[in-house]
């Protein structure tokens, strides 16, 4: 085997001191964007959430509360429901009316709660809009469909059930709304409401008394009505979404809620629940290794990851390069063979053939015809008198148990070799 030498890295140790730095930032921000269930652009759907920036979304109002000094998270977990915090829930036209309900019984005694009921159909912009009207509509807008009569509102449990409704108003007719001391005009004369129950306390209310925002009270001396968190629906979400806040008196009124159900401000933290559109997830295998009691055993991992790293970083001068492992040649065939045997403890087997390789070589050096060992004993005893047999040494050889009883008598058939070639 060849000695081994050194060669030039082909990378300076500043290049791989960047590589390494640039995966180590990638994988941290893999880990970042899958813990926050954020992998992609979802914006522009056509769906009411909170970061949707059309006329239908929630993302006005989003900002609204954080330009009102409220602490404001976007949940994309389903942990996010069980906050203490103000809950503000935005499902979708489809949802499931059973799943909210056991949302909204769980939050009775974790904290209150704001359902923001769906309105409208709404599809993204064509694609075959002509230049200067594609031009027009920003990242994010939609086109405003009809609106849509929920059927899920009748499936909810207890005191939350109640029936929704959607009117459209006479051309003479104005979609004005008051309450909770404020008072204003709806962006379109398609009104969403609910029907009137007794176990709901109507905060907002259109022209014609239809309730466009209620509180849910339940039956007096019943044990919600005394111990439960507020509940708050928003079934006119013109109220609060990035259509209606174009009026002053609506960002008025969406505030107003938001401190009715916080006990007149006494919440200043808010959580808008994403998962019920679409975009949440389970907590996956890399956000719970940062997380206890996984977070100490990924600690000791990193920590033995740097100082590896470190080390390699910090070798002493390049890479050896060494050649080949098994080197070329009828010698090196011999070698490796010998040594495979040695290894496999397997000398006695050598034992025979090289007794019978011996006798050839002798009956050749003797002038014999065939190499029968009472021929090499007869012209051994001619030749040299005093020698022992061959016979004798090579039976020794056959009898030999131990690896130096071997190579003695296979020394004692080469040495007769040996004085025949003089």
């Amino acid at each position: 085997m060849s000695a081994a030498t050194r060669s030039s890295s082909p990378f300076s140790k500043m290049a791989v001191l960047g590589i390494v730095l640039v995966g180590f930032l990638a994988f941290i921000s893999l880990l970042y964007f899958l813990s926050a269930g954020d992998t992609g652009d979802q914006r522009n759907d056509g769906a009411a959430h909170a970061s949707a920036t059309g006329l239908n979304g929630y993302a006005g109002f989003v900002r609204l509360l954080e330009k009102e000094n409220y602490d404001v998270t976007l949940s994309r977990t389903p942990g996010g429901l069980e906050t203490t915090d103000l809950l503000i829930l935005t499902p979708s036209l489809y949802a499931d009316g059973e799943e909210i309900g056991r949302i909204l019984n769980n939050r009775d005694y974790l904290g209150p709660t704001i359902v923001i009921l769906p309105k409208w159909f709404a599809n993204r912009p064509p694609r075959n809009l002509p230049g200067e009207s594609a031009g027009e509509f920003k990242e994010g807008w939609v086109q405003l469909g009809g609106a849509t009569q929920l059927a899920w509102t009748s499936e909810l449990p207890g005191v939350f059930e109640f029936e929704h409704q959607i009117e459209t108003l006479e051309e003479t007719e104005a979609p004005n709304w008051s309450g909770i001391e404020t008072a204003g005009e709806l962006p379109t004369k398609t009104v969403a409401y609910a029907e009137e129950n007794e176990l709901h306390q109507p905060l907002i209310t259109d022209g014609a008394g239809h309730t466009l925002a209620l509180s849910v009270l339940g039956e007096e001396g019943s044990e919600y009505y005394e111990d439960a968190h507020w509940t708050i629906f928003v079934v006119e979400p013109d109220l609060v979404n990035n259509y209606g806040l174009a009026r002053s008196e609506n960002a008025e009124a969406a505030l107003a809620l938001v401190r009715e159900a916080g006990y007149g401000g006494e919440y200043e933290s808010v959580t808008i629940d994403m998962t019920l559109q679409g975009f949440g997830g389970a907590d996956n295998l890399l956000t719970l290794a940062f997380r206890p009691p996984f977070l100490a055993a990924t600690l000791c991992l990193i920590l033995a990851m740097l100082i590896i790293g470190w080390r390699a970083f910090l070798r002493f001068g390049p890479a050896a390069v060494s050649g080949p492992e098994i080197a070329f040649g009828k010698k090196r065939l011999v070698s490796n063979g010998a040594g495979l045997i040695v290894r496999a403890k397997r000398l006695g087997l050598l034992a025979e053939p090289y007794a019978d390789l011996s006798a050839r070589r002798l009956s050749h050096r003797l002038g014999l015809t065939r190499p029968e060992p009472e021929a090499i004993d007869a012209a051994l005893a001619a030749r040299l008198p005093d020698e022992e047999p061959y016979s004798l040494r090579a039976d020794r050889l056959r009898e030999a148990q131990s690896p130096t009883e071997i190579l003695r008598a296979a020394q004692a058939l080469r040495e007769l070799e040996g004085k025949l070639a003089k």
